[in-house]
């Protein structure tokens, strides 16, 4: 239990770290916020990955985990412009 629970940390870390250098530009934001949106990119692109391909294939399960990652990096980054 304490070891998944290890690995999905990891895990999110490495796909939010390689979201967040794909993204240019400043990413401020802290650690367990790239933590936690690797971990809903890598949750989101293996449900993805599995219900397009039938099974989980890594390399590609990987790169839709970052591909989900990079657009919450997106979302997150976008500040709201003040109307006027």
């Amino acid at each position: 239990m304490i070891g998944a629970i290890l690995a999905y940390i990891v895990i999110g870390l490495v796909v939010g770290a390689v979201a967040r250098l794909v993204v240019p530009g400043p990413n401020p934001m802290p650690i367990w916020v790239t933590i936690l949106l690797g971990i809903v990119g890598s949750v989101v692109g293996g449900l993805i990955t599995r219900a397009i391909l039938d099974r989980g294939h890594s390399i590609i399960e990987f790169g839709v985990s970052v591909a989900v990652a990079v657009g919450l990096v997106l979302l997150l980054g976008k500040k709201p412009r003040a109307s006027g």
